[in-house]
């Protein structure tokens, strides 16, 4: 018989699986990750409202500490104030976009790219200033472009800030 031999072997490899795992009752180590604070800039409308720079406000967030910072930044930024912030006069302006498709951080210069649909409404305060304050923050970016849907921003090249034209009031 053929396949005897293997059933055999299977049902040895099942029970030292089993009995390597243990019980269902053994309690099983829980995974810890390093945690590290980063710095996440929201706009507080009570200042922008009385024109009282700047208009960005600094709060704290645990995150990984394998996470690449920038992109925990951005992440937290789009997941938005908690709600006891909110509470505080804190937002995050979005201009329409609903997240970061992805970042490119390479020559000292950040390149942000937008999803969902921009829409400005002619603002002079948009999305690009929370996104710069949180990029600028790591010594590591000096310039940061921001790109919309359509992935265009007015000066792809250089050293130089830049945001997408639908920014523009």
């Amino acid at each position: 018989m053929p396949g005897k031999p293997f059933a055999i072997l299977l049902a040895a490899l099942t029970f030292t699986a089993i009995a390597s795992c243990g019980s269902p009752s053994t309690p099983r180590p829980t995974p810890t990750f390093d945690l590290v604070s980063v710095t996440v800039y929201f706009t507080d409308e009570n200042r922008y409202a009385a024109g009282t720079p700047p208009f960005e406000v600094a709060v704290t967030r645990l995150v990984p500490a394998s996470s690449n910072l920038p992109e925990a930044v951005l992440l937290a930024f789009s997941e938005g104030p908690t709600s006891e912030e909110r509470g505080q006069g804190l937002e995050a302006i979005t201009s329409g976009f609903d997240g970061v498709d992805s970042l490119v951080i390479e020559d000292s210069i950040a390149r942000v790219y937008l999803s969902g649909e921009c829409a400005s409404l002619g603002a002079t305060y948009t999305i690009a200033q929370p996104i710069m304050r949180n990029l600028l923050q790591f010594q590591y970016v000096s310039y940061v472009k921001i790109y919309d849907e359509n992935g265009e921003t007015e000066e792809p090249e250089g050293e130089t800030n830049s945001i997408p034209f639908c920014l523009e009031p």
